[in-house]
């Protein structure tokens, strides 16, 4: 370990849970992390009429903002015959399922030459039902908004109304507004440019009479290229941003970023070592009003060796699970932005493995983890169970299954189970002191593991698959049953290895690695080819044989979930050597994106990783599965099987496309240079597997702690595993 940096890094700052903020439940658009066009928007032009766009959607503007670091800019002419319509949509994103509160849309708008009712644009709301409503006018009566100067817009939901009786009853529904359009008005063949920032939904009857109070305990811990800053939430409701200001040479400070209220940490990309910077930050309300600024905090970038840049993005992606834990499960949310109460079991099986790396590696003290590891097995033994299999979500106030993929996935999800189970076993080998805490956490883990029904899940005594759910309610409805090669390996060895519900041996050859007719047509019905469809494979792609796996290998997160504790080196079944299988799958990946047949932009020796992802088009190494989305987790979770390839990954996403690609929460969930979709959106199931196979890859931690339970290997004799 690299002491000087962990000093530097410091003991992670306390836990904060996330709730829906007012940042949530009022903000409409305040910036962009894309340039040149705003990812969520459209545009639609027909001649003569004339609208700016950046590839079709909303250009994003940097030299006037009113959040920073960016606002939107609208460049029309209205022409006669003509049309135009540019529409602002708010996210879309998975698991987002916020209600706007309030009655009026408000923004900012600065025009180059004044607008009143006869060159205005018009505006209509839709909402997520896709119902719209009426066009009005953007500015009305004797109203105008200014040349050369920030304007309020103030649009009261009232006004969008039908000025006459519809044919059904169908209304817009402003809690639920989905996005806003800008229409072409009256055609008066002139040029105007808009630019307009800071879209909320508001209450128009409240008033707040004075800013809010300072931020306080903000410091800075400088990195290689960027700054962490880090603050103590300002204890007001109406706070819905942060603002951060950054020193420029002349010692003046100017705004560089805004964060959502919600977040307590932000990252300022600076692009290089040795620079020394100076911060402040100030709070924002929802009536516009901010706050005096917070003390300075300062610090220096420089530079890291390969060592150093491993703790970083190490700690960064651990972070998540840490720092937006859930106040009374002590458990991570499946995505942010999106639900904090939506706990996914799986990935924070996960998050409990990069726990085992980051303790180790003194992100956060052995007393810190095994407080936070109490909880979370307190957590699991009063949660929702079914035959003492956890569902795939679960409520993180009261432990209740959440069927989030619909009314049948309300029962145990055995996929998820494992993921859990594996983190956890791995817990148990790890925090072995005869303390009670550890003993707690150890008779626990084990309960709930002798608990587990695997055998339920066979759904009768003479199956040869396991089936992925069962439903109090609607018993195997799914009917999904577990067929390899994919990422449910774990699922098998768990279900072999247990010591009150055990699996025969012989369902992973039947199940996992079935060779029946029902088996085979599962393998082709998802892959669509004939490799690899009776689960061993035998053909070699850009010259790398491969055993095992349908096609040329499929997503990567296949070669990771089941083995962050599952230890596959120098050993091998009737089939492969996994270790080795899953190195020609990543070396497969990192050769179709050298290739790049679709020439997508960015593709290259040092950029690649194809898997599953909030913006993939399929995440699998060919052609109709390539949208050009780079998942960051697939190439660093690779590290143990190609770990040259995957460090100059690392090296190239955070040096490189960090200002886009790295934040808060370590690297987010994705990239597209092609669609230039840059998100910060992180997962729990993208942001362990970087910090756990990396350690993997370093000492083989995790990879111990699993193994030394003694009904793995037990497990794996059964099998057959033997030693290569």
């Amino acid at each position: 370990m690299h002491r000087p940096f962990l000093r530097a890094l410091g003991l992670f700052i306390a836990v904060r849970a996330l709730a829906q903020s007012a940042y949530d439940a009022h903000v409409v658009f305040d910036q962009s992390l894309a340039e040149g066009g705003y990812h969520y928007s459209d545009s639609h032009v027909v001649a003569p009429s004339r609208l700016e766009t950046f590839q079709g959607r909303f250009p994003v503007a940097t030299s006037r903002f009113v959040s920073p670091p960016n606002g939107l800019r609208l460049k029309w002419r209205s022409a006669p015959g003509g049309d135009w319509r540019m529409t602002l949509k708010v996210p879309a994103r998975y698991a987002r399922r916020f209600e706007f509160a309030g009655d009026t849309l408000t923004f900012w708008a600065w025009s180059d030459t004044a607008l009143t009712e006869t060159n205005a644009p018009r505006i209509s709301l839709q909402d997520s039902a896709g119902v719209g409503s009426p066009t009005i006018t953007l500015v009305r009566g004797t109203n105008r908004i200014a040349a050369g100067q920030w304007t309020p817009v103030r649009l009261p939901f009232a006004d969008f109304v039908m000025p006459f009786n519809g044919t059904d009853d169908t209304q817009f529904t402003p809690a639920k507004l989905s996005g806003l359009s800008f229409v072409q008005g009256l055609d008066d063949w002139r040029d105007h440019t808009l630019w307009v920032d800071d879209f909320q939904v508001v209450d128009s009857r409240q008033t707040i009479p004075t800013p809010p109070p300072a931020p306080t305990g903000f410091a800075v811990q400088a990195q290689e290229r960027h700054c962490d800053l880090t603050w103590e939430a300002v204890p007001s409701t109406n706070v819905v941003s942060y603002r951060i200001y950054r020193a420029g040479q002349d010692g003046h400070f100017v705004p560089v970023g805004s964060r959502p209220a919600n977040y307590l940490r932000a990252v300022d990309w600076l692009g290089r070592p040795g620079e020394r910077v100076r911060y402040r930050i100030t709070a924002v309300d929802l009536a516009g009003q901010e706050s005096t600024p917070s003390a300075i905090a300062e610090g220096t970038t420089r530079k890291f060796s390969n060592a150093e840049l491993l703790d970083l993005v190490q700690a960064g992606c651990f972070r998540y699970y840490w720092e937006l834990a859930h106040p009374v499960a002590g458990l991570a949310p499946e995505i942010m932005p999106g639900d904090p109460n939506l706990i996914a079991t799986g990935g924070n099986g996960f998050g409990l493995m990069a726990l085992i790396a980051a303790m180790e590696r003194g992100f956060v003290t052995r007393d810190a983890a095994v407080e936070r590891l109490l909880k979370v097995v307190r957590f699991l033994a009063r949660a929702d169970r079914f035959h003492g299999i956890w569902p795939h979500f679960l409520d993180g106030n009261t432990g209740r299954a959440v069927a989030y993929f619909g009314k049948y996935d309300n029962g145990g999800d055995l996929v998820e189970t494992a993921f859990l189970m594996q983190g956890l076993l791995a817990v148990r080998q790890h925090f072995t002191r005869d303390t009670p805490a550890e003993r707690e956490i150890r008779e626990t883990i084990t309960r709930l593991w002798h608990e587990a029904e695997w055998d339920w899940y066979r759904r009768d005594p003479d199956s040869e698959v396991l089936y992925w759910h069962w439903s109090p309610d609607h018993a195997y409805h799914i009917s999904h049953p577990l067929i390899g090669w994919n990422e449910t390996l774990i699922v098998y060895l768990l279900a072999i290895a247990s010591p009150t519900h055990a699996v025969p041996a012989s369902l992973y050859h039947t199940g996992w690695a079935g060779q029946s007719e029902r088996s085979v047509q599962y393998r082709r019905n998802w892959s669509r080819t004939l490799d690899g469809s009776r689960y061993t494979n035998g053909n070699s792609y850009y010259g790398i044989p491969l055993a095992v796996g349908e096609g040329n290998g499929a997503d990567l997160f296949f070669t990771q979930f089941s083995f962050m504790g599952f230890d596959p080196r120098g050993i091998r079944d009737a089939y492969a050597n996994y270790f080795d299988n899953n190195r020609a799958i990543a070396r497969i990946n990192h050769a179709y994106c050298v290739e790049n047949p679709r020439r997508h932009a960015g593709y290259g020796s040092d950029c690649w990783g194809l898997s599953a992802g909030i913006n993939a088009g399929g995440g699998r190494p060919l052609p109709r599965d390539d949208n050009g989305t780079i998942s960051v987790m697939a190439a660093l979770g690779s590290m143990p099987y190609t770990p040259r390839e995957s460090l100059a990954a690392l090296k190239h996403f955070y040096r490189d496309r960090g200002a886009k690609v790295w934040g808060a929460y370590g690297f987010h969930d994705g990239f597209n240079a092609t669609q230039n979709w840059f998100e910060e959106v992180y997962m729990a199931l993208n942001q362990a597997p970087i910090t756990v196979m990396i350690e993997n890859h370093r000492t083989g931690l995790v990879w111990r702690d699993f193994m030394a339970n003694p009904e793995i290997p037990a497990a794996l004799e059964k099998i057959g595993f033997r030693k290569d």
